[in-house]
Parts: structure tokens; C-alpha cells; sequence
């Protein structure tokens, strides 16, 4: 297990686990982006209530910031990946396609079964106190901007990702 921190601009923080046994790939990708500061400035762009908060691919202006993809590490993909997607969870997002996944992830703030074993959850949030800013983030007032839905009306912006 890696220890990490979300850190945004407003103060407040996310400490999470990875899980390299479950998602090696997965895992190493994010770690290298967190290396290389990837996370600077970009945003919680896409919150759900009751589901996810999804960040790390676009800034405020909700311009992309590309990597590459990698595999993606879930059942239906043919990764034995046993992680649940739980209240904490980390996940990757992606497209239509498989391995689409590349710097964009997800935090659970509801249990979601429905996703397990079609997408690669790689981690969980360790604390209470987390879980709570995740989901205190979900439940923001919420804007549509051009093609985007359920974008936050103030932006959520993270500072950095660290290791912990």
C-alpha cells in the first residue's frame, strides 16, 4: 500500500491508499503523474451526489490535460482485480473503451456495486474525516457548461497530489 494526499487549494484534504497488488499498472501510472505534478491545478470537475466526485483531467477552464492510456485493470477486461467500489473508493475513469483510463479518477462517495468489475479501482480513502470532504464535495452546487453536466459552480481545485 502507498499513502497519498489530495490536497486542494481551499485547505481541506483526502488521505488515501493505493493498492499496487490490486492494480499494479493502475497504480504506477498515478504514481508518476503524482511525480511529475500532473494534478497541479486541475479540478473536481464532474460531482454526483449519492455517486462520485470525478477529477484530475481538466483545470478550471475545464481545458483536458492528456496522458496516455493505459490498461484497464477490472474483471470484464480480464484483470483479476478484487477491489470493491465501496464509500472511499478510488477508481479510473475512462471511456466506452477498456483501456482507456490515463489520469482521471473517481471517488465513491456512495457504495456502487454496479461498477465493480468494470472499472479499475485502485485505492480507498483511510479516514473518516476524507470521506467526508469527498463527500461534502459531491453535494455542491452544480452548473452545465457546454457538453459537460454536473460541472461545480465554484471550481474544486487541486493543489497537489502527494505522497503521504
Amino acid at each position: 500500500m502507498v499513502k497519498i494526499q489530495i490536497q486542494l487549494t481551499d485547505g481541506r484534504v483526502m488521505n488515501a491508499s493505493l493498492d499496487e497488488s490490486a492494480a499494479p499498472v493502475t497504480v504506477d501510472n498515478f504514481l508518476k503523474l503524482i511525480d511529475k505534478s500532473f494534478f497541479n491545478g486541475l479540478i473536481f470537475h464532474r460531482v454526483i451526489p449519492g455517486f462520485m466526485i470525478q477529477g484530475g483531467g481538466m483545470d478550471a477552464s475545464l481545458c483536458p490535460k492528456d496522458t496516455k492510456a493505459i490498461k484497464g485493470e477490472f474483471r470484464a477486461n480480464g484483470v483479476n482485480n478484487p477491489l470493491k467500489h465501496k464509500v472511499g473508493t478510488l477508481s479510473m475513469a475512462r471511456t466506452n473503451v477498456p483501456d482507456s483510463a490515463s489520469s482521471q479518477f473517481f471517488i465513491c462517495v456512495e457504495d456502487c456495486s454496479f461498477l465493480d468489475g468494470q472499472y479499475a479501482a485502485f485505492g480507498e480513502l483511510t479516514d473518516e474525516e476524507s470521506i467526508k470532504v469527498a463527500v461534502d464535495i459531491s453535494k455542491v452546487k452544480t452548473v452545465s457548461v457546454g457538453y459537460y453536466d454536473d460541472v461545480p459552480y465554484d471550481p474544486i481545485v487541486i493543489k497537489q497530489i502527494v505522497r503521504a
